[in-house]
């Protein structure tokens, strides 16, 4: 189960090693809405973070994977091996929420 959408349950998580990046994100969000005075962007940024906890706490080493990965596909202008396509991803979800 995913952690709530708070920045201490996220951080307990966490390695130490992301528990880091996510402290830069958190810093930056939070500037950002002080500047703006709008949360929206601390409330995303909880939401995304919520599941990379819950990711590293049932499959650990998991978003270093997800970073390694893309930068692969990035630096190479193809997806990782096995990757699923954006249009087989949408009929995955068509075909549940038909069932």
């Amino acid at each position: 189960m995913a952690p709530a959408a708070d920045p201490v349950a996220i951080r307990a998580c966490l390695t130490p090693e992301i528990a880091a990046v996510f402290d830069h994100e958190w810093e930056y969000v939070l500037e950002a809405a002080k500047q703006s005075k709008d949360l929206a962007g601390a409330q995303e940024l909880l939401h995304k973070w919520r599941f990379f906890a819950h990711a590293e706490q049932t499959d650990p080493g998991s978003y270093f994977r997800v970073l390694t990965a893309a930068a692969r596909a990035q630096a190479t202008g193809r997806p990782a091996p096995g990757s699923v396509s954006a249009e087989e991803v949408r009929a995955l979800i068509r075909a549940r929420l038909a069932g």
